[in-house]
């Protein structure tokens, strides 16, 4: 049974993904892929608030594998980021692939101690 909540989460996830990142990309004119960052931050964040809930001993299992295995499991994407990033180094892209590596990751850091953070406020 556990199964399906993945799998439910990430039927959620997965065109969400894809939606955010065409309406994100459609929006911006830079060279960064503004769309994964989008997606990967965002599920940074939720993975976070989960984190928190988890230690104030909200929610179970069932709601963690739907929301943060399927969910945000199909939301983000690290391959998509390591390819997008090496694209951008193969087309001459030094500085933008340095700093789509660097934002991402202080971005995606950020968001789930933030996260985290709400969650120890909302639920000490």
């Amino acid at each position: 049974m556990t199964w399906l909540y993945v799998v439910l989460g990430a039927m959620v996830g997965a065109p969400l993904r894809y939606l955010t990142d065409r309406a994100v990309q459609s929006r911006t004119r830079s060279g960064l892929p503004w769309g994964t960052f989008t997606v990967n931050v965002a599920g940074s964040l939720v993975l976070g608030l989960l984190a928190g809930a988890a230690v104030a001993g909200i929610g179970g299992p069932e709601l963690h594998l739907l929301l943060g295995t399927g969910l945000c499991g199909a939301l983000t994407t690290y391959s998509t980021f390591s390819y997008e990033t090496l694209r951008l180094a193969e087309s001459g892209s030094l500085g933008y692939a340095a700093a789509n590596v660097l934002a991402s990751t202080a971005a995606g850091l950020g968001a789930a101690f933030a996260g985290a953070a709400l969650a120890g406020a909302v639920w000490p």
